[in-house]
């Protein structure tokens, strides 16, 4: 079967930070995750914007919560693209949220092979990135095949780095992995983190933003070359002018390379990360 844009409709959730996808292309669809501050419960990015998440975040008495969608939320939208032939979605690492099973048991009651789930075992940027990549490839016309073999190569040669203000989020939310053993109390120690696996993992401890933002050059630089086929994504969490200075980073040091995507950390996303978050993901693709 040929794949194309016209048969193949492609789902996100709202991890992915893309709350307009359904905007700029006709045939995706964005399932939100439901973020929780005391009794209001609210969906991500369609109830709650990111913006006024951060807002409430700083007012409020007690920790915002996470869940994920229910099996029932993504069959509703699977049902709803009843007229493509093939549904693509792609989701949170299962590691982090159990959004991707919940994606699953929905496939299985379509229970005609029509929608696959695909783990990112990413979050955030990299999850809309890898579907623009599939987007390209079904603009002109693509196979399951070939899906296949840029998810594989997706998941072995991206790359993904942020630093959080405090490490505080990602462990009151159980999502630090193995880098709580990286928690430390000293003033003003930035941690470098990536997702590896579905999994938060440490990379470096520095002392303040200038060293972090140093790591982030040292990254670009010898992980990546000056090319079109270059693509970056980049992602903060209330935090306009790090992500300005990333922006910059990346068109000083990649002219030739493509900033597909700036967005902000929604509220899901920042619930567990935090204020201050930034970070950025890359990915090589000649489509």
């Amino acid at each position: 079967m040929k794949l194309t844009a016209d048969n193949t409709a492609i789902v996100l959730d709202s991890t992915a930070d893309f709350p307009d996808a359904s905007e700029r292309f006709p045939n995706w669809r964005v399932v939100p995750l439901y973020v929780t501050f005391g009794t209001s419960s609210y969906k991500d990015g369609v109830e709650l914007s990111a913006h006024e998440f951060y807002e409430r975040l700083r007012v409020s008495t007690e920790p915002p919560t996470t869940s994920q969608p229910t099996p029932a939320d993504f069959l509703r939208t699977y049902e709803e693209l009843g007229a493509y032939e093939r549904i693509l979605s792609l989701h949170i690492a299962a590691k982090l949220s159990g959004t991707f099973q919940s994606a699953g048991t929905a496939a299985a009651q379509i229970g005609d092979g029509r929608v696959r789930t695909i783990d990112s075992e990413s979050a955030s940027v990299a999850i809309s990135m890898l579907a623009f990549a599939i987007q390209r490839r079904l603009d002109r016309g693509t196979s399951d095949e070939e899906i296949d073999e840029l998810v594989a190569r997706y998941l072995r040669d991206h790359g993904l780095l942020f630093t959080v203000d405090t490490l505080e989020f990602l462990a009151r939310g159980g999502r630090i992995g193995r880098a709580k053993a990286f928690a430390g109390q000293l003033m003003n120690v930035k941690p470098i983190l990536s997702i590896s696996d579905g999994e938060v993992l440490p990379v470096k401890r520095v002392r303040g933003n200038r060293k972090a933002f140093q790591e982030f050059v040292d990254a670009l630089e010898s992980q990546t070359a000056d090319s079109p086929s270059l693509r970056v994504g980049i992602a903060h969490a209330d935090a306009p002018d790090r992500l300005a200075e990333l922006e910059k980073m990346v068109r000083d040091l990649r002219p030739h390379g493509q900033i597909e995507m700036e967005t902000s950390l929604g509220a899901v996303i920042g619930a567990h990360a935090g204020p201050g978050t930034v970070g950025f993901f890359w990915f090589t693709d000649d489509v």
